[in-house]
């Protein structure tokens, strides 16, 4: 596996192995990597003939200065990690490579960051639009991928691609869970062991969901699920919505549309945990 760490050389490397005609798949992460980045990488492998993936903690899209001080960051293990699922390119700059000046563009991204993570997190979507931005600009790959348990994050991405007018396939790609069913994340190595022990909590109230969902409404599920979460101590749901899967704008029917999924986010103690689930019709 190839470091880079000058944006220079990252396009001089891309753009001799597309001269070669190969494509290039691209998987952006921040680091800390565990197994549901693997299996991006491993998607991006069987799709692609050279996966580049970018490690990079982006101050952009951090609206909490004490949550970019606290993300965890493992380069080490990252790099073993990367090696080990065949990574051809691992693009691990500075703060000062990737923003040599200021970025003060601001994107129109219109309703799909309205809601949910968008009032809790101001300037976070804006913060994502321009750091995949950047990245989109320095690899054009064929193909970018991205975990769906950040839902609503990759309607901004493909928001941000039609604005921008990149020609790349956007590829989502399942959640990975831990055996007790607790999303993977980088930052579920800040639960201390209490607090691990009930994080399943989420996952399992909204499994439960689908069940109570056929029988009652919208606005009755929600609150089940919420009620559930918060009964656990040290959980307290931040927001549950109900959403429409493409536009992300809450739904109060369940015919308003034919994907309806669940996004929460909770805290479980001062660590902020995402989840969701589709309620298939």
């Amino acid at each position: 596996m190839e470091i880079i760490r000058e944006v220079a050389l990252l396009r001089r490397r891309v753009e001799e192995e597309k001269q070669c005609g190969r494509s290039v798949g691209l998987v952006p992460t921040m680091g800390a990597l565990h197994a549901g980045h693997v299996s991006l990488i491993d998607r991006a492998r069987k799709e692609n003939d050279i996966v580049v993936v970018s490690v990079f903690v982006n101050p952009t899209q951090f609206n909490n200065p004490e949550d970019l001080r606290t993300y965890p960051r493992t380069e080490e293990a990252d790099c073993e990690k990367m090696t080990s699922a065949g990574v051809n390119i691992a693009f691990i700059p500075s703060v000062e490579e990737v923003y040599p000046e200021p970025d003060t563009r601001v994107f129109d991204l219109g309703p799909v960051t309205e809601v949910m993570e968008g009032p809790m997190r101001p300037g976070h979507f804006n913060g994502v639009a321009q750091i995949v931005s950047k990245l989109f600009d320095m690899v054009l790959p064929h193909r970018a991928y991205f975990g769906e348990k950040d839902f609503q994050q990759i309607a901004v991405i493909r928001r941000m691609v039609e604005l921008e007018g990149f020609d790349i396939d956007i590829i989502d790609c399942p959640i990975m869970r831990e055996d007790d069913g607790l999303a993977m994340s980088s930052r579920n190595v800040r639960l201390t062991p209490s607090q691990r022990e009930i994080a399943p909590t989420i996952h399992k109230a909204l499994v439960a969901s689908l069940d109570f969902a056929k029988s009652h409404s919208v606005k009755e599920t929600m609150q089940s699920v919420i009620n559930e979460i918060n009964a656990q101590p040290e959980m307290e749901v931040e927001y549950y919505e109900i959403v429409d899967s493409l536009t992300m704008q809450p739904i109060s029917d369940w015919a308003e549309c034919n994907c309806p999924v669940g996004c929460i986010t909770v805290y479980c103690g001062e660590v902020r945990l995402i989840d969701n689930i589709k309620y298939i019709k």
